[in-house]
């Protein structure tokens, strides 16, 4: 025998007024329910009601179930586990656009984001308040990460930079090609027997230690790296680097070869002093170079080997001004034995016009 129960009229009108708040508060299953239940009071038939709202019948008997024991209340869906969102991707959207802008076009007065101002960003802009510890979670889901900011120069003219990317580094690469000519990026790196330091995994709350003899000794070394090959030139002195230093660096690299030398390189002064220029104007049949931008490192290649080489220097200890020599000789060594390699390392923006230049690819 079917069961058959009545639901008063004050019931299918609290059952009304539940659905439309449901439906305001977004819980479209509540609305279902309360609405399936009054058809129900209308028609006083589960199986109808069941084919009308596309459910099992034992649903139905369950939802009536639910009004005799908690009510109509307790129709309502039960609230979703976790923290609710706070803002909405229209909000979201907006906020990242702030992020990406920066602080000061914000208004503040620093350079960098960190999670108390971007809560009040947040507070400011929409009236919403984020305790400081959920941020980092609601930032990564925004494709931000915590990183260490590095300098620009205030200097340092854009649509230059620009102009030598896209027209004077393409007709370097052009004419480089048609002569034959190997095309170097120099620049030079110190390595201090002091040491340097790393990150490297240690136990919680027990900081490593390296030890260091404290001598503030270093070997500077003079490097050019070729564009198309991945060749490494290179040359190490303990003493200070001068314009004299350089020519004869220089000039040992054109005993070694009988191509014709191209040489980008930055605006340091001992690569642009009278004395290096008249050098260069002696060699003009041999040689020809070029500068970089301005505050243009992230444009040199080498500074990517650079980093390679340090790599195999954090965190050691030099006991001698030898071991630190044959350490970073071993290094570069190692290197300019796997040209396939250190043409990896050369990516910069320079990598975007390579696909016009077979032979640099």
């Amino acid at each position: 025998m079917a069961l058959s129960i009545t639901l008063t009229r004050a019931t299918v009108k609290a059952l009304q007024q539940t659905a439309l708040a449901a439906s305001q508060a977004g819980d479209h299953a509540a609305v279902r329910r309360c609405l399936a239940l009054v058809d129900y009071a209308a028609t006083r038939c589960v199986a109808t009601v069941a084919t009308t709202v596309g459910v099992h019948v034992d649903s139905v008997y369950t939802w009536l179930q639910t009004v005799l024991v908690a009510g109509v209340a307790g129709l309502r869906s039960a609230p979703k586990p976790g923290r609710p969102t706070k803002l909405s991707g229209a909000q979201k959207a907006r906020l990242r656009a702030l992020l990406l802008a920066g602080p000061e076009a914000a208004g503040y007065s620093t350079g960098g984001w960190h999670s108390p101002l971007v809560a009040a960003l947040i507070e400011r802009e929409f009236g919403v308040r984020y305790a400081v510890g959920y941020l980092p979670a609601l930032l990564r889901g925004m494709g931000f990460s915590y990183q260490k900011a590095r300098f620009i120069s205030d200097h340092l003219n854009e649509a230059l930079r620009q102009q030598w990317l896209t027209e004077t580094w393409p007709q370097i690469v052009a004419t480089a090609q048609a002569q034959g000519a190997l095309l170097l990026f120099g620049d030079e790196a110190s390595f201090a027997q002091w040491g340097s330091l790393g990150y490297t995994w240690a136990a919680g709350g027990q900081q490593p230690t390296v030890l260091t003899t404290g001598r503030r000794k270093g070997y500077k070394v003079w490097g050019l790296v070729e564009w198309f090959s991945g060749q490494i030139f290179w040359a190490g002195q303990a003493e200070r680097l001068t314009g004299t230093g350089y020519c004869a660096f220089l000039d040992g690299i054109l005993a070694r070869t009988t191509q014709f030398v191209v040489v980008i390189q930055d605006g340091a002064r001992y690569h642009t002093s009278k004395e290096v220029q008249a050098w260069q104007a002696a060699r003009a049949t041999r040689l020809t170079v070029y500068q970089l931008p301005s505050y243009s490192p992230d444009y040199n290649p080498i500074e990517h080997l650079w980093r390679e080489v340090k790599a195999g220097t954090h965190n050691a200890y030099f006991a001698t001004f030898d071991a630190l020599i044959a350490r970073v000789e071993t290094r570069l060594a190692e290197l300019n034995a796997d040209a396939a390699r250190v043409r990896r390392l050369l990516g910069t923006p320079l990598d975007r016009y390579a696909d016009r230049f077979p032979q640099a690819a």
